[in-house]
């Protein structure tokens, strides 16, 4: 049966995986203001571009992994942070709308878009369901626990549905050169993890707890097609 509500998602889960899901879905007050700004600012008031198969995705991360797909190859990218001076001169630029990743050096944007990431006033992977990721994760059956992360993946936001599909799948295609550039998906994701699954606390913070983070986004980096469908999802509610 094709299920679109996620109270019916979320009972499932619960049921099936007994992992108990906090709705993600707020009342937004904020205002909506078209501009520039790129840094900061909430996913909604970013110029987005409608990318087949992703949907809308913020421009500066279509134009920022466009260029690193092209120098994908670069070893140590994403790992290896840029020049401080460099990166502060292009957010200033980007911030003020103009095109210039097109001559800036691929660990210089590279950290830009971890940066992006780990500034979004309310982060990607929402919190109210970080804990449900890292149950799903720990589930003993590798299909189940896939299954389970796909059906967490239905509930997010679609704005934010959208701009992880494509990160990911950028992730995915990145990591796909890991003998040139040193960055398996394992790599990848030690590196996002404070851009998409920080740590709330102290305790959230011990080797255990942090390499389930890991695994996480090592999970969604490794097979990108959990985020296929958005709201979507074919389960046997009987």
């Amino acid at each position: 049966m094709k299920v679109t509500d996620s109270n019916v998602i979320r009972l499932y889960l619960k049921v099936h995986y007994g992992i108990s899901v906090k709705s993600c879905e707020k009342t937004n007050d904020r205002v909506l203001i078209s501009g520039a700004k790129v840094f900061g600012v909430p996913l909604e008031n970013l110029p987005r571009r409608y990318i087949p198969e992703f949907g809308l995705v913020p421009c500066f991360l279509v134009d920022a992994c466009s260029f690193l797909l092209e120098r994908a190859g670069t070893v140590g990218l994403f790992r290896k942070s840029g020049c401080l001076s460099r990166i502060k001169t292009l957010r200033a630029r980007l911030n003020c709308g103009e095109e210039c990743l097109s001559s800036a050096l691929p660990y210089d944007v590279a950290t830009l878009i971890k940066q992006f990431c780990r500034e979004l006033p309310e982060p990607l992977f929402p919190s109210e369901l970080h804990t449900a990721l890292l149950k799903a994760q720990e589930v003993s059956d590798q299909q189940d626990g896939m299954a389970a992360l796909q059906l967490l993946s239905c509930l997010l936001p679609a704005r934010n549905f959208s701009c992880l599909h494509y990160l990911f799948n950028f992730l995915s295609q990145v990591s796909q050169r890991c003998t040139e550039n040193l960055m398996t998906s394992s790599n990848l994701a030690t590196v996002f993890v404070p851009c998409l699954l920080p740590p709330p606390n102290k305790a959230e913070m011990s080797e255990g707890r942090l390499e389930l983070r890991v695994l996480v986004l090592r999970t969604f980096t490794e097979h990108p097609h959990l985020f296929g469908k958005h709201q979507l999802f074919s389960i046997d509610i009987v």
